[in-house]
């Protein structure tokens, strides 16, 4: 704690995140977590809390966090310097890299290419997870169960978040470099940039350094979120572990002009801006680049990724314009609270602006009768009734994760949607206070989906 306060003496800024930070935790029993600011050329790390509740040590800026779907933007990256290399083309078909790739629809199978896989717009149901062991098949034998998914709408089309698109994209990276995907990863990024403490399970060097254990919080209590691994197949997906240190200095080479902290060139300054062109229209998540999502705030462009696995929530977050980068990981399903206002209070606290947050607007029940109903996917489901001028979100637990057998987590507390646009709501109660979210219509006019946490959820029953 002592290093923490004299660093809080010598940067305000930082101090008043890390205080708003701890304060958070305390209200929602989140163990454990780790902060980390880079800004105009300094770096400020702390720790917080503690790795678990059964073994608890403290947890440092050298603790190692699963930080979750970050990890789908070191898939982009890997997959950006064979692009250079000249082994890829984005807009290949995936056929012509896995001759033997099928999907459920004949025209997707045909026609899919890894701009789709980075920008989730392949269409299928993109939530499917299974643990094929620690071989190095484990990724090919996944590909081969995704070909059983459902398309839920047509390729390029409405966009939808999508894990299984990148057990594509890191199948991709093992056959174009004839390594395992870890590997590869480790060779072509996490070397050359010097992340030292980044690695994937399985690897004995997790056990060498000191790491965090997920928490769920049931009821008032707060309990160990079991089991800890994600399995090896999700690796491309979400299996990274790091530090706040070490997310900061990839978040540098993003902001940079491709070089590694020795000048040797790793990606063109040219491949970096074109990873952070907007691709497609991520609804209430902003805008969608090649793997990094696009927000505005004030006259200020962000760019980041969160990430969540069994019990743990994480954040990362740069400002080219203003060389700045925020990450915040922690080791608690409410963590995901945190690591969704992070945004907010370092736009107000470092840049005296905030993120926009439209008002809310009652409706009649009459006018909320169409969209009450029932909407869900294998792996989340959830009933809309009508409340007092919103419509009130109940969930349906489901397990699937990290395999298709494992029990639901708990169920996530009933949550007030207020519209404020046409078909556009807001959340107004945590844990998804302030997110953004939209109704998708069909051709009649009809409704058919709900985008809520970034997933198309087909409305399956209901006026």
């Amino acid at each position: 704690m002592e290093s923490v306060i004299r660093l809080e003496i010598l940067e305000p800024r930082f101090q008043q995140l890390y205080a708003q930070a701890q304060s958070e935790m305390k209200r929602l029993k989140v163990p454990g977590a780790a902060l980390g600011v880079y800004y105009a050329g300094e770096e400020y790390t702390a720790g917080l809390g503690r790795t678990n509740i059964e073994h608890p040590l403290r947890v440092t800026p050298d603790t190692l966090f699963q930080v979750g779907s970050i990890t789908k933007t070191i898939t982009g990256t890997i997959l950006m310097r064979l692009v250079e290399q000249g082994q890829l083309d984005l807009d290949t078909p995936v056929r012509k890299i896995l001759p033997k790739f099928k999907m459920s629809d004949p025209f997707v199978e045909k026609h899919v290419n890894t701009r789709h896989l980075l920008t989730h717009t392949g269409g299928w149901v993109g939530d499917y997870f299974d643990d094929f062991g620690n071989g190095d098949d484990a990724l090919q034998k996944m590909v081969k169960r995704i070909r059983k998914l459902p398309q839920i709408t047509p390729l390029g089309g409405p966009w939808s978040y999508s894990n299984t698109g990148f057990n594509l994209a890191g199948r991709i990276i093992e056959v174009l470099t004839g390594k395992p995907y870890e590997q590869a990863a480790q060779e072509l990024l996490f070397e050359p940039l010097g992340l030292e403490k980044t690695f994937f399970y399985p690897n004995d060097a997790i056990l060498t350094h000191r790491f965090v254990t997920g928490h769920w919080k049931i009821g008032k209590r707060v309990k160990i979120a079991r089991p800890w691994a994600v399995g090896r197949a999700a690796n491309p997906i979400g299996g990274a572990l790091s530090t706040v240190r070490d997310l900061l200095k990839y978040a540098r080479f993003h902001m940079g002009d491709g070089t590694n902290e020795k000048g040797a060139p790793i990606l063109r300054r040219e491949t970096l801006e074109t990873m952070r062109t907007e691709q497609a229209d991520a609804g209430g998540r902003g805008k969608m680049g090649l793997t990094w999502f696009i927000r505005q705030a004030g006259g200020l462009t962000v760019y980041g990724h969160g990430g969540a696995t069994r019990g743990q929530q994480a954040v990362l977050h740069f400002v080219p314009q203003e060389n700045f980068a925020v990450t915040l990981l922690t080791n608690s399903q409410q963590g995901g609270i945190l690591t969704d206002s992070m945004l907010k209070w370092v736009m107000e606290i470092y840049f005296e602006t905030s993120m926009p947050s439209p008002q809310p607007i009652e409706k009649s029940k009459e006018e909320l009768a169409e969209y009450a109903g029932r909407y869900e996917l294998p792996l989340s489901a959830f009933d809309l009734v009508i409340g007092a001028g919103v419509l009130v979100k109940k969930d349906i637990p489901r397990g699937g994760f990290p395999t298709p057998h494992s029990p639901p987590a708990p169920p996530e507390p009933d949550v007030r949607l207020a519209f404020y646009d046409t078909d556009r709501l807001i959340g107004l109660d945590e844990p998804r206070k302030g997110a953004l979210c939209e109704f998708l219509r069909d051709e009649s006019g009809q409704v058919r989906f709900l985008r809520i946490g970034g997933r198309l959820h087909p409305k399956i029953s209901g006026n």
